[in-house]
């Protein structure tokens, strides 16, 4: 049986992070993907925003890789020539009730080491962007977009420099805990003995870990599937900037973001589901995007709105329960030697994944 130092499941842009991670610490990294290219799950369905870190509670998991990680990024694509833009955002009321809750934003973002947010005014923020409409707004000139295809050939780039290795078409059927290793079955049947393991399946991340003999089924969360709906803008952006309205329960609002090609887009929005692989986007939802996009940009033409993409959220809180923290599950938690699960890493997953690649290099350091 083949054996190697490390093996991290799942070649998305997390999951390529943390592989880069370990193997600029100098240990010997295989990533097994089960597609047949990089990036083809949650990494190449979002909406490729670079987060400042403003909206998640003090000293959780999102707050703190978040605002790391925006930091990281932003070097790592200075020095690796990663197309991205840092074009901030605004975050708007379009009510007179909303305002209370922009200044709450921002307070928040201060408890998280955000401090360059800047309420407007109406007159402000139309100075702006003209063709917006809002009673009040934030800025955030922290706020960007990242060629996420292109950040992640750049990690796969550093892992291979650094000796590491990406291993396509290779799902994984079950794992096993023996010894001081770990054993994992490919559904070719090869087998691979490993010393540490990664679990960064993204979508499959649940499916996976219950697969894992020795691994207490109360340490695997349920798996939960939001789905988000974008629209593309036919015509040129009418903004230089990302729009978001207050956020939602669920997710941030309908807003919109632009790519580095100056492309609109709206979305997304929040539609529970209950298989991961439902990523058609149905026309009719168009209809709501209208309404709530016509709060902010009350000049939306019918008809300029087409059917995009959907991406998919790995939640792990049902549609009723407040939003969850990630779930990064090292030894300590679950006993496993050798074994790192990462649950639940939705938005800013992608802002945060150099953050989490140390973060879970460290888990897997630890005495």
């Amino acid at each position: 049986m083949d054996q190697v130092d490390c093996v991290v499941i799942g070649a998305g842009v997390v999951g390529l992070a943390i592989a880069r991670a370990l193997a600029l610490q100098g240990r010997e990294v295989m990533v097994l993907e089960a597609a047949d290219a990089i990036g083809t799950g949650t990494s190449s369905r979002n909406s490729e925003v670079i987060h400042a870190g403003i909206y998640y509670p003090q000293s959780s998991l999102k707050a703190t890789l978040c605002v790391q990680g925006r930091a990281l990024l932003y070097e790592y694509c200075a020095q690796r020539g990663v197309s991205h833009s840092r074009c901030g955002k605004l975050i708007v009321a379009t009510s007179d009730a909303q305002v209370a809750q922009l200044q709450g934003i921002i307070a928040k973002a201060a408890a998280n080491g955000v401090h360059d947010l800047v309420l407007l005014s109406r007159e402000e923020a139309r100075a702006l962007e003209p063709q917006l409409e809002c009673v009040a707004a934030v800025h955030s000139p922290s706020t960007g977009i990242v060629d996420s295809h292109g950040l992640m050939l750049a990690l796969q780039g550093d892992l291979e420099n650094a000796g590491g290795l990406v291993v396509l078409n290779t799902a994984v059927a079950h794992m096993q805990s023996v010894q001081a290793a770990i054993t994992l079955i490919a559904n070719d049947g090869t087998e691979l003995q490993a010393r540490s393991v990664v679990n960064s399946a993204g979508l499959q991340a649940q499916a996976l870990a219950r697969r894992f003999g020795g691994l207490a089924p109360h340490f695997v969360p349920p798996s939960h599937f939001a789905k988000g709906n974008y629209f593309t803008l036919t015509g040129r952006s009418p903004f230089a900037r990302l729009i978001y309205p207050v956020p939602e329960a669920a997710g941030l609002g309908v807003h919109l973001t632009i790519d580095l090609g100056g492309q609109a887009k709206f979305g997304p929005d929040v539609q529970w589901v209950d298989s991961p692989d439902d990523l058609v986007v149905d026309p009719a939802r168009g209809d709501g995007f209208y309404a709530e996009v016509r709060k902010y940009w009350p000049a939306l033409q019918d008809g300029s709105l087409i059917p995009g993409y959907a991406g998919m959220r790995p939640k792990i809180q049902a549609p009723d329960e407040p939003a969850k923290d990630f779930l990064i599950q090292g030894p300590a938690a679950h006993g496993v030697a050798g074994l790192v699960n990462l649950f639940g890493i939705e938005s800013p997953g992608l802002t945060s994944s150099l953050a989490i690649g140390t973060y879970v290099s460290r888990l897997l350091s630890a005495p």
